[in-house]
């Protein structure tokens, strides 16, 4: 009851407090556990080759495909690509790919375990951990630029980046409004789990940029499925309450160029036409909605980051990274 929804994603007894604290002091440590992924690019000719019982990461409830960017007549905001053609996308051992795939799972579902009816101080520890990665990204970055890098699209990719923490962190605010770090117990987990996880993918990030962006694709995926499950639990319910002051005043009253430049695979409206998002919140339901399809957005450019290094990709499709199956012998 109360504000909290029930949550859809497990049925299990909840742990007792003693277990719940060692689990808790667990996520720390797996979080700082996955080595780094090695990728591959295809061939020149060849396709991407199927693997029995694979899943996309892809969100059940979202097309695989995506529509063409906007024309560079629309009004809506256009990034610039350099990417040709031709381009094939890049896979994963697929090893490294099931063992980074199973460390981020994990995590997850000890998490969503741990804080199974408590569902806005789940969302909290989700959103303290989900904005660190782009944080790191622009730290790495950064550094380069301070030493000399001026790679062409550099600066286009952090501000991308800054625009994605910007909007992460708008998300954290909102799960404070409603109450979810009201506990220090939450708040010291998710800070200690972020601290960690912000160096951890500083040292990814370093070695393989590709790598540290898949480790967020799959954790981007998790995210809109989180919220997509607890919008479909707790329609009712949210439909009913408020909107918070900060999500009232991010998603309609602020300058919208941060969050126009994060949307980097521009969609069709209802109407077929392309224009940039303008969310209307009626109610908190509109707020989770909104939410929902914002972590759909850095998945989406998280899946091009990782499979051709450019943020639009190719245009015309969005897929998660496949594996590449191990050959013996």
């Amino acid at each position: 009851g109360g504000r909290n929804g029930k949550g859809a994603e497990h049925s299990v007894v909840t742990p007792s407090p003693f277990l719940a604290m060692s689990l808790r002091t667990l996520v720390a440590a797996l979080l700082v556990a996955s080595p780094a992924a090695a990728f591959v690019p295809l061939p020149a000719g060849k396709t991407l080759l199927p693997r029995s019982g694979f899943k996309s990461t892809v969100a059940p409830s979202t097309p695989a495909t995506v529509l063409p960017p906007a024309p560079p007549s629309s009004n809506a905001l256009v990034l610039s690509s350099t990417l040709s053609p031709d381009a094939e996308p890049s896979q994963m051992d697929e090893r490294l790919f099931n063992f980074n795939k199973v460390v981020i799972d994990t995590v997850y579902d000890i998490i969503c375990v741990l804080y199974k009816d408590n569902n806005y101080a789940r969302f909290f520890v989700l959103e303290t951990v989900a904005r660190v990665p782009y944080f790191a990204y622009l730290s790495v970055l950064h550094l380069r630029e301070t030493f000399g890098d001026r790679s062409p699209g550099l600066g286009e990719r952090m501000r991308t980046h800054y625009a994605e923490a910007d909007n992460e962190l708008h998300h954290l605010l909102i799960m404070e409004s409603l109450g979810g770090n009201s506990s220090i117990v939450d708040r010291t987990i998710a800070q200690t789990m972020a601290f960690g996880y912000y160096w951890y993918v500083i040292g990814v990030y370093t070695v393989s940029e590709q790598a540290a962006y898949h480790l967020s694709e799959l954790i981007e995926n998790h995210a809109y499925n989180t919220y997509d499950g607890f919008l479909k639990s707790n329609a009712d319910e949210l439909k009913g309450l408020p909107v918070p002051d900060i999500a009232r005043k991010y998603y309609e009253e602020d300058n919208p160029f941060l969050f126009d430049l994060f949307c980097t695979v521009k969609e069709p409206d209802e109407d077929g036409q392309y224009s940039d998002r303008r969310p209307k919140l009626a109610s908190l339901y509109d707020v989770f909605v909104n939410v929902r399809n914002d972590e759909r957005e850095h998945w989406k450019t998280l899946c091009n980051l990782v499979q051709y290094d450019d943020m639009q990709g190719k245009g015309g499709m969005v897929e998660g990274t496949k594996p590449m199956p191990v050959i013996e012998g």
